[in-house]
């Protein structure tokens, strides 16, 4: 009974809720949103074609406006929202119910707390993002509804159990597999990028692919969203501390490094497949290694940062200019060659990087077999949950609108034929 604990006691129990750790959740939160619009948006919208950099936009706001809705609504609520099972939680939070400016939520330090308006915002952006990675696959030929019908479905039934799976306590891959991933590996990275992939397959080439020209239409528009990108970064990597401590800055160091390390060796293996180094070789560089630091960024030192920066820049580079267009499919914006090929190095790699000897957290008792065979499992989890999801949201999209635009529409372009605007008026 509260009421019979002497005073001194109750004193000694209570949460603290530090503002220091309140302020740094919230600006990481801002941080996060900034990797959407504008930095996604700019970094993908750079890639397309002049006719098409006005649908890019649309479909990245949309996407993410209604990732924050369900999140809302009831994705917040199955994903942290109480003690359900392994793949889901309950509805006792939709609509944040019982969620008041009092009610807090745990950190990683006992006895700390964040409100819960704080996590769930913060959390509400990676939702966000990690379905507008996936746009970056099928852009330049999928229909708008059709993007929207899935992306509702998507969230539903890949998202958000995965998330859970991994970051929730009673979770199945925390729980049965204690798999390492600190900001998104496989909850974001694996997840946008496997899920990419299987909706390139199902819409289709575009027009021309492999026979037309196809280059950027701004890689300055790229370089600017590549900066956001690596900037809000920190909050999306720093910011899963969720406290402003030794861990966040660990994150924030690695979030440097991997990312220097990936523009350097991607531009490199440029020059070893006999190319030049170019500025949209660094920017995929940029992206590469933060891709694969975001799920060891609080477990490698920054030796080991590089290591993996520049191990997912030269797999994902060469994936990228030599296997892809062998294999003849158009994963457009290489949503699958950067987010899920990285994810995956990532995701195994930092049971590799955790080890002390690279500077990584791993204590002496650390046993890295056990925990690469741990990491590996929760890849194929991630990749198979993913694939499976996104097929079903792909063809219910399919059956209800059409997943891809006319021919006529395609060759005119996205903007005027879906959205009736042009990006550039000139």
């Amino acid at each position: 009974m509260a009421g019979m604990i002497p005073a001194s006691a109750a004193a000694a129990v209570a949460p603290v809720v530090d503002k220091g750790d309140t302020a740094w959740m919230m600006v990481a939160t801002v941080l996060v949103m900034a990797m959407i619009i504008p930095g996604l948006s700019l970094f993908y919208g750079g890639l397309v074609r002049t006719k098409n950099m006005l649908s890019v936009l649309t479909q990245i706001i949309a996407v993410s406006s209604l990732a924050m809705v369900l999140w809302v609504l009831y994705g917040y609520s199955i994903t942290f929202g109480g003690d359900g099972g392994y793949f889901y939680d309950g509805f006792d939070k939709a609509l944040l119910a019982n969620v008041t400016k009092d009610s807090l939520a745990d950190t990683f330090s006992d006895g700390f707390k964040i409100p819960e308006y704080v996590f769930i915002a913060f959390q509400m952006t990676f939702a966000a993002i990690t379905v507008s990675l996936v746009v970056g696959g099928m852009v330049e030929r999928m229909k708008f509804s059709a993007l929207m019908i899935f992306a509702v479905i998507w969230l539903t039934i890949v998202y958000f159990p995965i998330a859970h799976m991994v970051w929730d306590g009673d979770g199945y891959i925390f729980n049965e597999w204690e798999a390492l991933d600190f900001a998104g590996g496989t909850v974001v990275h694996i997840n946008a990028g496997v899920s990419a992939l299987v909706g390139a397959l199902l819409v289709g080439k575009r027009i021309g692919y492999q026979k037309d020209a196809m280059a950027p239409h701004s890689l300055s528009m790229t370089l600017i969203g590549t900066g956001l990108l690596w900037v809000g970064w920190f909050g999306f990597n720093a910011g899963s501390a969720l406290e402003a401590n030794a861990d966040a800055a660990l994150a924030m160091i690695n979030t440097f490094a991997a990312t220097a390390g990936g523009v350097l060796f991607w531009m490199l293996t440029e020059r070893v497949l006999g190319h030049k180094g170019s500025l949209l070789g660094a920017c995929s560089g940029a992206i590469a290694g933060l891709v694969a630091i975001t799920p060891a960024a609080g477990n490698s030192g920054p030796a080991g940062a590089i290591l993996l920066g520049a191990l997912a820049s030269v797999i994902c580079c060469w994936f990228v200019m030599v296997a892809k267009p062998k294999m003849g499919f158009d994963d457009s914006l290489d949503a699958f060659g950067i987010h899920g090929l990285g994810g995956i190095i990532g995701s195994v790699g930092v049971a590799v990087v955790n080890l002390q000897v690279l500077g990584g957290q791993g204590g002496a008792d650390y046993a890295f077999g056990d925990q690469f065979i741990k990491q590996v499992v929760s890849v194929l989890i991630a990749i198979g949950w993913a694939a499976a999801g996104s097929a079903i949201a792909f063809t219910i999209a399919k059956y209800t609108t059409g997943l891809r635009v006319e021919e006529d529409v395609e060759r005119e372009g996205l903007d005027l034929g879906e959205h009736g605007e042009r990006a550039y008026n000139y």
